[in-house]
């Protein structure tokens, strides 16, 4: 299995000739070679995790695609038929196995009411949280998507989280929020956090794949 990060959030997931898109949001560009995509996946209802516009180009080259979303990406999406998941769902699209957990956004602020988000785990082998620190119970996590910087992101906390989840494997996502020093910075901070249980910690840029 091969994940490519693309800018921000979005994550393009290949396996035996089916490819997975995950968050195709507002800072990420517009996506192309899309013939394969067997299924679109959305953590939750924030544009920098989904637009219209992405997912109207995607569900051009393949009508018909499931978009595996919370109920709050249902309501915010209009006209565009979503399949909603929640918390403890398990389900399958070509070569991928998805299973949901969590359910709720990390608080940004008390003032912005809470959403749903659910963090997806990919194959039983590539994690991604969307916007929380949501761990998948009983879960051994060999790849970690962790999120870098967010308004709701407190370095510390995101080491925490890594420390907790003790992946084989980590990768930044979310980070279009960070300038550059501030990126290479919280990047340090995770990879400490992942090698203290032998992990290794990988620098993806906007367009880089790991082969998983």
């Amino acid at each position: 299995m091969r994940v490519t990060k693309y800018e921000h959030a979005t994550l393009r997931i290949d396996e035996s000739g089916d490819t997975l898109i995950v968050d195709p949001g507002s800072f990420t560009t517009p996506l192309d070679d899309l013939g394969d995509v067997v299924a679109v996946v959305i953590t939750h209802e924030h544009p920098d995790h989904w637009t219209p516009e992405h997912l109207d180009r995607i569900l051009r080259d393949v009508p018909g695609i499931p978009v595996f979303a919370p109920a709050g990406v249902a309501a915010a999406a209009g006209d565009h038929e979503i399949t909603i998941v929640s918390a403890g769902d398990t389900v399958t699209a070509g070569h991928f196995t998805l299973r949901f957990f969590g359910g709720e956004h990390a608080v940004i602020h008390e003032s912005l009411p809470e959403i749903q988000n659910l963090g997806v785990l990919v194959n039983d082998e590539l994690y991604y949280p969307g916007d929380s620190y949501a761990i998948p119970a009983d879960v051994t996590v060999d790849t970690l998507a962790a999120p870098l910087g967010a308004p709701w992101l407190k370095i510390g906390e995101a080491m925490d989280f890594v420390l907790a989840v003790k992946p084989r494997r980590a990768f930044g996502v979310h980070d279009m929020t960070l300038s550059v020093i501030g990126k290479n910075m919280h990047r340090a901070r995770l990879q400490w956090a992942t090698e203290q249980d032998g992990g290794e910690f990988f620098v993806l840029e906007p367009g880089e794949s790991l082969d998983l």
